[in-house]
């Protein structure tokens, strides 16, 4: 009976931990996040890898489960992208250039004001264990987040289109990523 008893106790404990947060290289993700006043949860989790260097563990948030990239993208939802730093640096340059690859893939005629913007955020290299989030609420914009400190907010549905297109557009250059993170 007291075998039983500990055993079900060892199992609800294991799967309350699972409900509770994802590990994805390391990290823990937790599985509700928040973007304004609105609760999301995690959709998918992996690893963005530079050859086989883990970079980080990224986490796409959603206000319910999608595994439709364009539909994502094209929603005037809110959503979330949380990275947590799994590698010792990653200098600002590497992550300003990797953001503007992405960028390159989407039509930006009409955003490099606000790709300027974004990127003059990332000064500093992202260390081990740092956690950066980039948050869109409709009607205040995207957020970009650095272990909870904002740096600061960009207006617009399309600058939004472009900076989550980064990980789930048709041209991502993150195709296991975007998989992972779409659930699939």
């Amino acid at each position: 009976m007291k075998k039983t008893f500990l055993i079900i106790f060892i199992m609800t404990f294991v799967f309350t931990s699972i409900a509770w947060s994802l590990k994805i290289g390391g990290k823990v993700l937790p599985d509700k996040m928040k973007a304004g006043d609105n609760e999301l949860t995690i959709n998918g989790a992996g690893l963005r890898k530079k050859v086989i260097i883990k970079v980080y563990a990224c986490a796409l948030y959603l206000m319910e489960k999608e595994s439709d990239a364009k539909s994502i993208i094209e929603a005037d939802k809110p959503i979330a992208v949380k990275m947590h730093f799994i590698y010792k640096a990653v200098a600002p340059e590497k992550l300003i250039e990797a953001w503007n690859t992405g960028f390159g893939k989407s039509d930006i005629s009409n955003l490099q004001e606000e790709i300027k913007t974004f990127n003059s955020y990332f000064t500093k290299d992202a260390l081990k264990d740092e956690v950066y989030d980039i948050i869109y609420v409709p009607e205040v914009g995207t957020s970009v987040y650095m272990n909870n400190e904002l740096k600061g907010t960009i207006p617009g549905i399309e600058f939004r289109k472009a900076v989550y297109s980064i990980w789930l557009g048709e041209q991502t250059e993150l195709p296991k990523l975007k998989k992972a993170m779409l659930g699939m």
